[in-house]
């Protein structure tokens, strides 16, 4: 039997094409329950405030950036969304006094028009407020070299061959409305994939690439970016693929309620805790990788009560 139609834009799939039984059981988890989800290989961590929450993410960086030594080079791969850690990063470096000469960092994402990244001048440049608001902060004796400085570019060979001979020591990210990290949306209900998504194995073979953007991502970003204006949000974008996510020895996703929603955050964990990998809630294909973990700022979690207002 045909799946379900999306209730958000028919000619495309995500969860509302999922049954109602899943989504229906999602719904009614707890606070409790999300902390109950944890098992091997998926962890659910839980902070109280906003400033353990970031500082938390933030120690990420510094973690990662302190095994990078000559021989073994390391980093970590980080978002735009959240971007509350990366002054803190900057602010722990420099505090600390941390050598960057042979640490990595490499962008998730970058926006796409006419077939090209957007330039740093563009306003959302995801490049522009990674340099602005962490690197260009870090003090000059202690930067790392520009050369392991990695975004992901529309000729992205150069960006895939830096993810080989560098551990990449923690993959962060938020998690979009449509379910996604970086910008691994769902497919559009076409070709070959009219009835059913692709197969989890297909979607993981997916490498940094130029991807078309749901709907529910382009009206997302002009809500956390650009004041709603949907008009002024690109419809393409470059994203690390799945290939990258899973060279990534932990994949560490950091709620705070800003990008997802209540349900959302609920629905993947669900699914990851229970091994429910669909390609129509791209975040669910973390239920195969060996190591993830779930950061939730606790009041943001809430519940899925109806509340009219």
């Amino acid at each position: 039997m045909e799946r379900k139609k999306s209730i958000l834009a028919p000619g495309w799939w995500d969860y509302t094409t999922l049954e109602d039984e899943l989504l229906n059981e999602a719904a009614k988890l707890t606070a409790d329950d999300l902390l109950g989800l944890s098992r091997n290989g998926f962890k659910v961590v839980f902070y109280d405030t906003l400033e353990d929450f970031y500082l938390a993410e933030a120690l990420e960086y510094i973690h990662a950036w302190k095994q990078a030594t000559k021989d073994q080079p390391a980093g970590i791969c980080g978002p735009i969304g959240p971007t509350e850690q990366l002054p803190l990063v900057a602010r722990l470096v420099n505090e600390l006094e941390i050598d960057l000469r042979y640490a990595h960092f490499w962008g998730m994402d970058e926006w796409v028009i006419n077939g090209k990244e957007v330039s740093e001048s563009h306003p959302l440049s995801f490049k522009k407020a990674d340099m602005e608001l962490c690197f260009n902060r870090i003090r000059k004796d202690l930067k790392m070299p520009e050369s392991n400085l990695h975004f992901p570019k529309a000729n992205h060979s150069e960006y895939i061959n830096s993810w080989e001979g560098v551990r990449c020591v923690t993959m962060q990210g938020g998690q979009g409305e449509i379910k996604h990290w970086a910008f691994n949306d769902p497919l559009k209900r076409e070709g070959n994939y009219m009835s059913e998504p692709p197969s989890p194995a297909e979607y993981r073979k997916l490498s940094t690439r130029i991807v078309d953007l749901h709907p529910a991502t382009i009206a997302q970003n002009a809500r956390t970016s650009g004041g709603g204006v949907v008009t002024g949000v690109p419809t393409q974008a470059l994203t690390v693929g799945p290939v990258q996510t899973w060279k990534a020895e932990k994949v560490s996703i950091w709620h705070a309620g800003m990008h997802d929603n209540p349900f959302g955050m609920r629905l993947t964990s669900l699914m990851i805790s229970r091994g429910i990998a669909d390609s129509s809630v791209p975040m669910s294909l973390l239920a195969d990788h060996p190591n993830v973990q779930f950061n939730f700022y606790r009041p943001a979690i809430k519940s899925c009560d109806v509340e009219m207002h």
